[in-house]
């Protein structure tokens, strides 16, 4: 069994049958594609060629554009799950700080989120991110320190939020005695 390269494109073909009233076999007549073919086409089990594809929105009333835009439309329903165990990890080098990177690979050029845990004493360094990239750190456990270019420091506590630019060199520090939780957003604006 081959997957669908098309995300849902079965799943909006047989919704739009049956918003038509069409049962496989009424939709074959009039689509010329078999019933059976029809029906693994609409399970994701194959791929339909672009003449079926064709003649299968021709029957339905609809161009492959507006298909499409029902498989979107149907994707925009579905939930992802991705779980701890695939969710990305980073840890600094003396292991006190970890980064879990939470967001879509697809946004990541205009945000990313993660969940920051920095042991007592240790700190998460970053060099300057591009021009206009701003950061945002919501403690949600602990103390953490922001310190931007060696000078400016501010301290969240637990339930605080952050916001500073963090397209200059910038560090977050444990400042406590226990471990800090954070989320971190990193937002990109060029």
């Amino acid at each position: 069994m081959s997957q669908s390269t098309t995300p849902h494109l079965g799943a909006a073909i047989k919704q739009r049958r049956k918003e038509l009233g069409l049962n496989l076999t009424q939709l074959a007549e009039l689509s010329s594609v078999s019933r059976s073919m029809l029906s693994e086409i609409e399970r994701d089990n194959t791929n339909p060629t672009f003449t079926s594809l064709w003649n299968i929105t021709r029957a339905l009333g609809l161009s492959i554009d507006e298909l499409t835009a029902l498989c979107v439309e149907s994707d925009d329903l579905k939930i992802e799950q991705q779980t701890a165990q695939n969710t990305p990890r980073m840890l600094s080098d003396d292991e006190g700080c970890e980064l879990r990177a939470l967001n879509p690979i697809a946004t990541a050029s205009e945000f990313e989120w993660y969940e920051l845990i920095i042991q007592p004493g240790s700190a998460l360094v970053s060099e300057a991110h591009s021009r206009g990239t701003r950061e945002h750190l919501s403690v949600s456990e602990g103390q953490l320190e922001v310190i931007l270019q060696g000078q400016v420091s501010a301290l969240g506590s637990e339930g605080d939020t952050l916001r500073y630019r963090a397209d200059v060199q910038h560090s977050i520090r444990n400042a406590g005695e226990q471990v800090a939780r954070a989320f971190l957003v990193v937002h990109k604006t060029a």
